[in-house]
């Protein structure tokens, strides 16, 4: 089965990263979200990223027109298509509502149909349980899409080889790298990367510095392109503060104790950029 046919569930800034890739790359796309008011939203989003690229001239108008045309939206996953060769979900890091889609989906599409989920942290192996274990896989997307290169690709306990080779194949057709990861909590990227947020943010409440010494610090002695704290808003401080409880629950371990602070601004939806506040103002 040659995969030519995508299902990307989320239309929400992963979401329309993901559609927006596997369409430029010449894949047919149901983009999939619970209204139509959210996947017009999506393909806004989608249009005005490709006109960046063509204002670059990384692109061609006939690429803009061909990738959106690839693009079909779809209210509601019942709908999804029977001939989808692969579906990713890039919903909200909600493990029971992404189990719940994963059980509404598995006796819709084909029996050959590869399930997917863009989960930053959530297992693999428990997530695949609830529907052909041995076709389901994780495709851990770097934000922003379009144009980060690595793609972590998470084997559950029961991936088969043949998904795991399929999955690699067309991460390497979407120009990107693929990084092979076993089901472990946080994966590599935020196993490394979200201890490293809560340490910054720990160095805060503890008035170690001030938020834009702490950032400095890190980009001028560090080389960073961007700083801890401004990465966590960047990232959302809810998603920081959902993947470093994933982390302590999932090792056990008090290194990975999400800060007072953060779960203090997540209480007060002090998010980051996307609620016009966090550890900066925007």
């Amino acid at each position: 089965m040659e995969i030519k046919k995508v299902a990307v569930i989320g239309a929400g800034t992963m979401g329309n990263g993901i559609a927006h890739v596997f369409a430029q790359n010449n894949f047919k796309v149901e983009f999939i979200d619970i209204s139509e008011e959210y996947l017009i939203k999506g393909l806004g989003t989608i249009r005005k990223n490709l006109e960046r690229q063509l204002k670059k001239e990384i692109i061609t108008e006939s690429v803009l027109n061909s990738t959106m045309d690839n693009i079909s939206k779809i209210v509601g996953v019942e709908n999804i298509s029977n001939d989808v060769n692969l579906v990713i979900e890039a919903v909200t890091e909600n493990k029971e509502l992404k189990l719940s889609i994963y059980k509404k989906i598995c006796g819709l599409v084909n029996d050959n149909c590869i399930i997917s989920s863009n989960t930053s942290s959530i297992s693999i192996t428990e997530l695949g349980a609830v529907c052909r274990p041995e076709k389901f896989i994780g495709m851990h997307f770097m934000n922003p899409v379009p144009i980060m290169k690595l793609v972590e690709i998470i084997r559950g306990y029961s991936t088969s080889d043949e998904t795991y080779n399929k999955i690699k194949d067309v991460t390497v057709k979407l120009g990107k790298t693929p990084v092979e990861v076993n089901d472990y909590p946080g994966f590599i990227s935020n196993r490394v990367l979200m201890p490293m947020i809560n340490e910054a943010i720990y160095t805060l409440y503890e008035n170690v510095a001030s938020t834009e010494d702490i950032d400095n610090v890190m980009k001028l002695g560090m080389a960073h392109p961007m700083g801890p704290l401004q990465l966590a808003d960047f990232i959302g401080l809810d998603v920081c503060l959902a993947i470093m409880n994933v982390l302590h629950e999932g090792f056990n371990d008090s290194k990975y104790r999400p800060c007072p602070l953060l779960k203090k601004m997540v209480a007060a939806n002090m998010l980051g950029r996307k609620t016009g506040e966090g550890f900066y103002k925007y």
